[in-house]
């Protein structure tokens, strides 16, 4: 037993001392470090894939795709094997895109120069109105901008730009090939193949992991299935007036449009342009004036009624979140960056909310047994 002069005696404990990352500013620090890190993953990853692109983007291009049908795959094998539900599925795809895609580059590419020249005309036009109209602008600002968009209608990249990343015939046979291969797997083997790869994580991170794969299909085959539909609305309404009004390049324009709405907040408003300079040309400028009428007609029509609609909630993104999406696709992917630039963020998005949510892991599962479970 100590006594009290002992106990009074005794050194006094020494305060423990905080760690040095355990204040605000050093959890903040903490952050800043796995978010720089994670950044720098992703740079890795981009840039590595933009290296092996003839691997890359057949593989998106099939998951888009599966993504896509999935619901007509899921409902197919409620009355025939998988293997046939996603042979059937996999026709069905080729046909449906590979049709449009068909259609799409044979119409434009047979009066693309009819086109360009119409388009040319069309800036010229607009720009001597401009310079010789009620405006006070400068007439040398007004050429370098009309000499700049001609030069750019004109140019190669214009009309080769779709196929930036295709340098021979054989890589676009090969590609094709391999979207077809992998398309059919993904069809019939999606989510085996999605369970065998999130097999090794624990309990509660594999079922994350599981809700989060259903939560991107679900969002990015909802936003293609909603894109295709109002590009196809936007399409077959200015395509109709553009025929009413007897424009000679109809059916070549309303391809475009059908095509530019896969591209978010410009995309309408570049093939609408183009549609208008078009008919201001081949027409008159009363024929371009209901152009523009119909195409913001059009937009009006898509963004208050048709988009909430059909889209509902596959793409919940704030209109700078896309902008910056579209830059950053561009940038790193060229067009076919573009196209799927927005889709991705939805879908990253989506995950994350999913990734979120509270997950209680079904008691006494076998990690070993999930893939097979998933089939």
């Amino acid at each position: 037993m100590f006594t009290k002069k002992q106990v009074s005696s005794a050194a006094p404990i020494a305060p423990a001392q905080k760690a040095v990352w355990s204040d605000s500013f050093g959890r903040l620090a903490q952050r800043c470090g796995q978010a720089l890190l994670v950044l720098a993953i992703v740079v890795i990853i981009v840039l590595a894939a933009t290296k092996v692109q003839l691997v890359v983007v057949p593989v998106l291009i099939a998951l888009i795709v599966a993504s896509a049908f999935r619901p007509v795959v899921r409902r197919l094998e409620q009355h025939m094997p998988r293997v046939v539900a996603a042979i059937i599925s996999l026709l069905a795809g080729v046909l449906v895109f590979g049709g449009v895609i068909t259609i799409a580059v044979f119409q434009v590419q047979s009066q693309f120069a009819t086109l360009q020249k119409s388009v040319s005309s069309g800036i010229n036009t607009i720009a001597n109105f401009v310079q010789n109209g009620p405006f006070t602008i400068d007439p040398q600002q007004i050429s370098g901008v009309q000499k700049t968009l001609v030069d750019f209608v004109t140019s190669a990249q214009f009309g080769s730009g779709a196929l930036a990343g295709v340098s021979t015939a054989a890589e676009l046979v090969t590609g094709a090939v391999l979207t077809v291969i992998v398309l059919f797997y993904f069809m019939k083997d999606g989510p085996m193949i999605w369970a065998f790869l999130i097999t090794p994580f624990q309990p509660v991170v594999h079922a994350k992991l599981r809700r989060a794969g259903d939560s991107a299909v679900q969002t990015l085959g909802g936003y293609v299935r909603g894109t295709a539909i109002i590009a196809l609305v936007d399409a077959v309404f200015i395509g109709v007036a553009m025929l009413i009004l007897q424009v000679p390049l109809a059916i070549p324009l309303a391809i475009l449009v059908f095509i530019g709405a896969f591209i978010p907040l410009i995309g309408a408003t570049i093939t609408g342009i183009i549609a208008a300079l078009v008919t201001l040309v081949t027409n008159d400028l009363t024929a371009a004036i209901i152009v523009v009428i119909v195409v913001i007609a059009v937009q009006q029509l898509e963004g208050n009624f048709l988009s909430p609609f059909v889209m509902g909630k596959s793409l919940k993104l704030h209109g700078l979140v896309v902008l910056l999406a579209l830059t950053a696709g561009t940038i790193l992917g060229g067009i076919f960056g573009t196209l799927i630039s927005v889709p991705a963020a939805a879908v990253a998005w989506a995950v994350i909310k999913r990734w979120n949510d509270r997950i209680v892991p079904e008691p006494g599962v076998d990690t070993a047994k999930r893939a097979s479970a998933a089939a």
